[in-house]
């Protein structure tokens, strides 16, 4: 063997025993990196929103009593603070329903972003754990469970959203087959699931029959194939079965009285659909802008904020009461999100302006081992002291709690995506 050719041999055998090397390396760490997130045994998720941008500092990470209303007004919390059932944790007096089922919730109360204040950007950010781009939309949460863990039933959509559709709740690269069926009012339930008057159930069966042949005929993960894969979905559910689950009037009067008005009457719906199998239900609470401005409490908006937090302490409380009563509240993950928070000084107008620095997201029952609170945040709410959460980390943690690998990657095309941005689960949530 001359010179250039023994060269060229051990060139060739050293780069392959590096490839070698580092794939082994490289498998090893995967395999580690894999092996080591704790593992919850929740089955259900309901994702509860509060868009606007909830104020911490009024709510679950109260601190010294300010004075929207005093000229110039004094920074604080702008109602009294009041115990919870652990001890060392404290919550608003108009959480005070909420407030008793503290050993079963965490409030985390040092989540953070760097996305700003805009709501659209932010919003997605919450749903989805990325920033928005130009060339991926990436799928929220709900999607991504939905990819992961399907229905709990085939009697039932795996997703579902009681409020208006959008984007940033969406399957992004994941497909149509991982979205989400919706509806806007509890009193109707979800639209174009009922064949329309005057066609027998014989006639539907007849034109489904029709139209099986030519289905299945787009290529394999096309936007036809996609939507040909909703549509068959939606035939399936199509239909009294289904629709069953939406009628509350079915519900004691004393149960609906007691989850309260319409968002109220949301969240039962979302332990029926829960009993029914869905596995990620995300409730809606800006509706109908109780003071003017939603949870988005700039100026006067905070003069009747007590009205939003004392209603979302009416149905979250009953939400958490109910589902513990038929023995649901360990198998069912409530999480409260919200697009981000609000500073402890007020506005010229008496209200708070937006902050993505520090603020408060809740969860609650599925198995989760609760502590009242987690985190530590300075005087004012206005930054993380100890224990920062970033939306990857609290991400991983629902996933984490549904028994997903929060580390799996996902396929974009021919790309791996990781489920969450580097997002690692709260251990201190599991046992």
């Amino acid at each position: 063997m001359n010179r250039r050719n023994f060269l060229a041999s051990a060139t060739t055998a050293a780069t392959a025993a590096a490839v070698t090397s580092w794939s082994t390396r490289l498998r090893a760490a995967e395999s580690g990196r894999l092996g080591t997130h704790p593992q919850g045994k929740a089955d259900h998720c309901i994702f509860i929103w509060l868009g606007g941008g909830m104020s911490q500092i009024d709510t679950f990470d109260p601190k010294k009593r300010g004075n929207s209303k005093s000229a110039p007004s004094l920074p604080g919390s702008d109602y009294d603070l009041i115990d919870t059932a652990v001890p060392g944790v404290r919550f608003t007096e108009h959480l005070a329903q909420t407030a008793r089922y503290a050993e079963q919730l965490t409030a985390v109360r040092t989540v953070n972003h760097r996305l700003g204040s805009e709501h659209a950007l932010a919003t997605n950010f919450v749903h989805t754990g990325r920033p928005v781009s130009g060339s991926t939309i990436y799928p929220s949460l709900g999607s991504v469970v939905t990819h992961e863990r399907g229905a709990a039933s085939d009697q039932v959509p795996a997703y579902m959203v009681i409020g208006y559709p959008n984007i940033s709740r969406g399957p992004g690269f994941l497909g149509s087959k991982y979205g989400y069926a919706y509806l806007v009012d509890t009193e109707s339930g979800p639209a174009g699931f009922a064949p329309p008057e005057g066609i027998a159930a014989a006639r539907m069966a007849a034109r489904q029959k029709l139209l099986a042949p030519l289905q299945g005929r787009a290529p394999e993960h096309s936007v036809r194939a996609d939507y040909e894969e909703a549509q068959r979905e939606a035939l399936r559910l199509a239909g009294p079965d289904f629709l069953r689950h939406f009628k509350l009037s079915e519900e004691p009067g004393a149960m609906r009285q007691r989850y309260g008005g319409e968002f109220g009457q949301r969240c039962l719906l979302a332990r029926r659909l829960v009993q029914a199998g869905v596995r990620f239900i995300e409730v809606s609470h800006n509706l109908n802008f109780i003071n003017g401005a939603g949870w988005d409490t700039h100026n006067e908006g905070q003069r009747n904020q007590h009205v939003l937090i004392r209603e979302l302490d009416t149905a979250l409380s009953a939400l958490m009461g109910d589902l513990q009563a038929k023995g649901l509240l360990d198998r069912t993950l409530i999480a409260l999100g919200t697009e981000f928070g609000r500073p402890g000084q007020f506005d010229s107008g008496g209200g708070r302006g937006h902050q993505s620095a520090v603020f408060s997201l809740l969860l609650a029952g599925g198995g989760l081992k609760h502590c009242g609170a987690f985190g530590e945040t300075d005087a004012l709410s206005g930054k993380p002291v100890a224990q920062p959460v970033t939306i990857p980390d609290f991400h991983a943690t629902i996933y984490a709690a549904l028994g997903i690998n929060p580390s799996k990657e996902l396929l974009n095309t021919s790309r791996p995506v990781p489920i969450t941005d580097n997002g690692q689960p709260i251990r201190a949530l599991f046992s």
